[in-house]
């Protein structure tokens, strides 16, 4: 006997074995038999950065997901919009198997990829592209990866290219997963970004072309929004979807990403009329966009954590002492009140305390420069060292002011003789020279994708991650061996359990210092309806209209 799903929307809380999950009927509206009539208005969203591409598995940031992974294309399972929970997306249905390592998904009939000016479907999505999408992150030797060889940093860090035995097309619109250990939040994985399905049909067009990086800049999805044009640094263009499965869904005919990094110009533009929604306001301005008349500001508390990571691979920060040192010398009181200015809450544990399994035990050490310095001593560097601390060149939303936090950084550093360089580079720069572990410290983040202590605990700490979002490049044996345990179990006991106790290691070895979980503030004009606030970070259009 299997579990199925029949058209549920699950708490991407619960475990994957459904039937241990409290669920409640969701009625999806069927696959639109002819192109909607779009209303002739136009969104413009003024977002706060450059995405690096749209090939949205080779990225970890809401810059790349809001313009690629929720615009252009859809996964096997979605996110209810707004929500942690999950429902069906291009999957209608799925089926596990008693043991938990078999998934069967079945496929909706009758999605039309998009129309664009560099492809023309010849044939609806079936089970054909979700065998490319996942093959090409599984299989080195798949020639479209071959051709266009890029990391997978969330589909390794999520241990799924370890743990996926074979993916399977039993017929057209069936597809079966086969995994070599239980993963208890597997369907949750599968909801997120990295996991949204590619036009087979497309990749061998661009193969043929030799042009397989175009997939990275000239994406083709079965998504609400079709991608027209993108100038780097400026806009994106996008067109609604008339042939979108999801009838009702898409209410604008055109979106535009007005790409602009100052929050100051952001709020100006939002103010005169020039966008309607903008990313990331600075916490000083908060209380006066509260007052304008033509403007809201929804907001909410953020699944979030800004944090210091040390790459353990370089000296001195391989030395547990060290990292102790720098931690229990940075005044945190002081950065929260500085740089969030009201907006954040202290962190202690490597993930928030809205999240099931943290640790409310754990308690940071204590604020003692002369402590650190002892600490120091004892690890050989009485009269400090030198050290180059990477801030941020943009705003996230758990970290609003990462140049501030770096130079309060590097006055209280200073206390104990570590003299601390500043540097920075493009965001899209930043993040894969943090990938490559170039970095010794820097400022980084997160915001949760799944709702698992798995999202944290595992794909910022875990081995399977050193190459991607294990920005410490830290590999603890004793505290991985944990995390596989957690993850490799659906007793929700044992995994909080297992959690416990990873937490308490990563507390006394100190891979990464937290700094604050922040609320998350999203200004909008007051002519837009429908919009809400996305716990995962990114920002989405679907159900947004003007009224």
């Amino acid at each position: 006997m299997t579990v199925s799903n029949r058209l549920f929307a699950v708490s991407r809380f619960c475990l994957p074995t459904l039937a241990a999950c409290a669920v409640a009927t969701s009625g999806m509206a069927p696959v639109a038999a002819q192109a909607a009539t779009l209303p002739d208005k136009t969104i413009v969203f003024c977002s706060e950065g450059s995405p690096a591409g749209f090939d949205t598995a080779q990225y970890t940031t809401s810059i790349e997901f809001s313009a690629g992974s929720y615009t252009v294309y859809n996964r096997l399972i979605e996110f209810v919009h707004g929500s942690t929970d999950i429902e069906p997306g291009l999957a209608e249905k799925w089926d596990v198997s008693p043991d938990g390592l078999t998934y069967t998904f079945h496929l909706r009939p009758g999605v039309k990829f998009q129309t664009t000016s560099f492809f023309k479907p010849t044939r609806d999505f079936n089970a054909d592209d979700v065998v490319f999408t996942y093959q090409r992150m599984l299989d080195p030797e798949q020639p479209f990866r071959k051709a266009y060889a890029v990391p997978f940093p969330y589909f390794n860090d999520l241990g799924l290219a370890k743990n996926i035995a074979k993916i399977e097309k039993v017929d057209p619109y069936t597809v079966r997963f086969t995994l070599k250990e239980v993963d208890a939040p597997f369907l949750q994985q599968i909801a997120m970004p990295f996991a949204s399905i590619l036009s087979a049909e497309y990749a061998d067009q661009l193969l043929k072309a030799g042009k397989a990086s175009d997939i990275n800049q000239y994406p083709v999805g079965t998504g609400p929004f079709i991608f027209r044009s993108y100038t780097k640094d400026d806009t994106i263009r996008f067109d609604g979807n008339p042939d979108y499965w999801k009838p009702g869904v898409v209410k604008v005919s055109k979106l535009i990403f007005a790409i602009t990094v100052d929050p100051a110009v952001r709020l100006q533009k939002l103010k005169r009329g020039e966008c309607q929604v903008m990313s990331y306001p600075r916490p000083a301005d908060i209380p006066a966009v509260k007052t304008e008349a033509s403007l809201a500001m929804p907001s909410q508390v953020g699944f979030n954590l800004g944090y210091i990571a040390y790459n353990t691979t370089k000296k001195p920060l391989d030395n547990v002492l060290v990292r102790r040192a720098l931690d229990m010398s940075i005044n945190k009181k002081a950065i929260i009140e500085s740089v969030y200015q009201g907006a954040g809450q202290a962190a202690t544990n490597p993930m928030p305390p809205t999240q099931w399994g943290y640790d409310k035990n754990l308690k940071d050490a204590p604020y003692d420069t002369e402590k650190a310095k002892a600490l120091l001593k004892q690890a050989g560097y009485p009269d400090g060292f030198d050290l180059t601390l990477w801030a941020m060149p943009v705003q996230r939303p758990y970290n609003p002011n990462a140049r501030l936090m770096a130079e309060m950084l590097q006055a209280d550093w200073a206390k104990i003789g570590v003299k601390v360089k500043i540097g920075t580079y493009e965001w899209g720069e930043y993040i894969r020279r943090a990938h490559s572990g170039e970095h010794e410290a820097m400022l980084i983040g997160w915001t949760g994708d799944y709702g698992d202590p798995d999202n944290w605990l595992g794909v910022l700490l875990g081995c399977d991650a050193v190459n991607g979002s294990n920005f410490s490049k830290w590999c603890y044996k004793p505290y991985d061996d944990l995390i596989k345990k957690g993850r490799g179990t659906t007793d929700m006991a044992e995994r909080t359990k297992a959690y416990t106790q990873a937490q308490e290691i990563f507390k006394d070895q100190v891979p990464f210092t937290p700094i604050a979980h922040s609320t998350v503030y999203q200004p909008i004009s007051k002519n837009i309806e429908g919009f809400k606030i996305d716990p995962f970070g990114p920002t989405q259009f679907m159900n947004v209209g003007l009224k």
